[in-house]
């Protein structure tokens, strides 16, 4: 496991989120306080309604808390205007999702260029594709890749940046144990080839065994957090 530097990627400290649903205030999240250090693979584990995706989205710039803050390096995000959100957003973190958002009528080199053209210092479309193993599939359109095909060509699209930050939410959620083993080994890769600080959302607790630190959530808290002293690969997760 890499030794946690002095500086983390984020700080965050007593989060709140509330959202009201009529007459009821939902509680996504109550008072979390989370480190994210360079060159981490953490795994985000709860069931269904714990926080997990309130987390990464404020981490990720995509939404903000109620209360509390959040600082990448020097740059406190909670205190952030939509234009520099979109800057951070734009060149810093990379976003995998359980569902793939490519472009039906771009092939795979394509849609990762949608980032490339864009970004300030990325990797080409073709090594990004190679990184995941998709090299012999570049020219393909999504209806011609599988399911896992697709996740991988998400996961160039969000690495082809660069970005100093990895978050993938359910990236395996939409796909059977064989292909998501594949995304995982994807992902891990990333993770230690480019050093980038990758967070995992998922409510698969095997998948807990290839990570570098487990943080548990359960209604909207922080219920525990666990280091790993022999991390697993994905090919030997038992699931």
């Amino acid at each position: 496991m890499p030794a946690a530097p002095s500086e983390p990627v984020f700080v965050a400290r007593d989060l709140t989120k509330t959202y009201p649903m009529g007459e009821v205030v939902v509680h996504a999240l109550r008072g979390v306080d989370f480190e994210l250090y360079p060159g981490e693979l953490v795994v985000l584990l709860g069931p269904s309604g714990s926080g997990k995706s309130t987390l990464l989205n404020i981490l990720g710039g995509l939404d903000v808390p109620t209360s509390g803050h959040v600082v990448y390096h020097d740059h406190n995000l909670t205190e952030a205007g939509e234009a520099a959100l979109t800057e951070y957003r734009r060149d810093h973190v990379g976003f995998v999702f359980q569902f793939y958002n490519l472009i039906p009528s771009l092939t795979a080199r394509e849609n990762v260029s949608l980032v490339t053209e864009i970004s300030t210092a990325p990797m080409t479309p073709e090594q990004a594709l190679e990184m995941v193993g998709l090299g012999g599939r570049m020219d393909h359109f999504p209806a011609q890749l599988s399911g896992g095909e697709q996740q991988r060509v998400a996961i160039a699209r969000a690495i082809a940046k660069q970005p100093d930050v990895l978050l993938c939410d359910e990236p395996t959620g939409a796909l059977d144990i064989t292909t998501g083993v594949v995304v995982l080994e994807a992902i891990a890769h990333v993770n230690q080839q480019l050093g980038t600080a990758t967070v995992v959302i998922t409510h698969n607790a095997a998948i807990a065994a290839m990570a570098d630190r487990v943080v548990h959530l359960a209604d909207g808290r922080i219920s525990s957090v666990e280091r790993n002293t022999h991390k697993v690969s994905a090919r030997e997760l038992q699931w």
